[in-house]
């Protein structure tokens, strides 16, 4: 992953955003791209939300048709035509958008500039809050005090370093103790169709992350992906484990919402 320059701050003259809300999101955990909006809101900007919006097609890309990832990717490089910055709640599909939608495009040669000058725009939620808004959240409102793990999926570790900006905004939230847990580095076993092709492989690999997240005493995990959220509750509820599962937006907004 290349390092990457970020701006001073947000545009004071141009406070505006679009969120990228990822169709896990729009489908299965639609609070937590609310809260997304809410801690924008917070830092004074205005978000907007292009109603035309689906998936990043991360699904197809990964599954190797290319051709149906570049036919999703192409019907929204129109939607997000001004020059605001796109927040996507979401570390693998802003990996996605960042990093493979210019590469989408290599025999279109106008697609492929829009493509890569809308990459460059795109950050994922903690990293924008973290590095371009500057947050503070050390001084809020003090809240029963709450142990968490932290999980973090492949894409958006290796791909946008999501997992440093969840540990940094996590470490300074007060009365929050983020707790390591043995499995953290591992995959949860959802990584998209794989999770549907290779059922037991995934299986086993989602049993040995919540048996090492509930070996540290925590009882909520917190992720900034849905797909991976999905995947470690359903498993946990199905294994009736005392781990709860908590979008790192939602769990954020939770901690910091009451001194908005």
């Amino acid at each position: 992953m290349q390092a990457r320059h970020y701006p001073p701050g947000p545009d004071q003259a141009n406070p505006h955003v679009y969120l990228f809300g990822t169709c896990v999101i729009d489908l299965f955990m639609p609070e937590a791209g609310l809260d997304a909006v809410r801690l924008l809101e917070r830092e004074g900007l205005t978000v907007h939300f292009p109603r035309g919006q689906s998936c990043c097609g991360q699904p197809a890309y990964s599954s190797g048709n290319p051709e149906q990832a570049r036919a999703v990717a192409r019907a929204q490089l129109d939607l997000f035509a001004q020059p605001w910055p796109v927040i996507v709640p979401s570390g693998s599909c802003a990996g996605m958008m960042r990093h493979h939608w210019p590469t989408l495009f290599d025999d279109d040669p106008r697609a492929a500039a829009q493509a890569r000058e809308l990459s460059e725009r795109v950050y994922e939620l903690s990293e924008f809050l973290l590095h371009v808004l500057h947050v503070d959240f050390s001084e809020v409102r003090q809240q029963p005090d709450e142990q968490v793990v932290l999980h973090t999926s492949c894409g958006a570790r290796r791909e946008m370093g999501t997992r440093a900006h969840g540990v940094a905004l996590l470490d300074v939230l007060p009365g929050v103790t983020r707790v390591e847990h043995a499995h953290e580095s591992e995959c949860c076993g959802f990584g998209g169709t794989f999770s549907l092709k290779h059922d037991d492989i995934s299986g086993a690999m989602v049993s040995d992350k919540i048996a090492a997240a509930c070996a540290t005493g925590c009882e909520r995990l917190v992720s900034a992906d849905c797909g991976c959220l999905l995947n470690i509750g359903h498993a946990a509820r199905r294994q009736g484990a005392p781990l709860q599962v908590e979008h790192l937006a939602s769990f954020l907004w939770r901690r910091v919402g009451a001194t908005a």
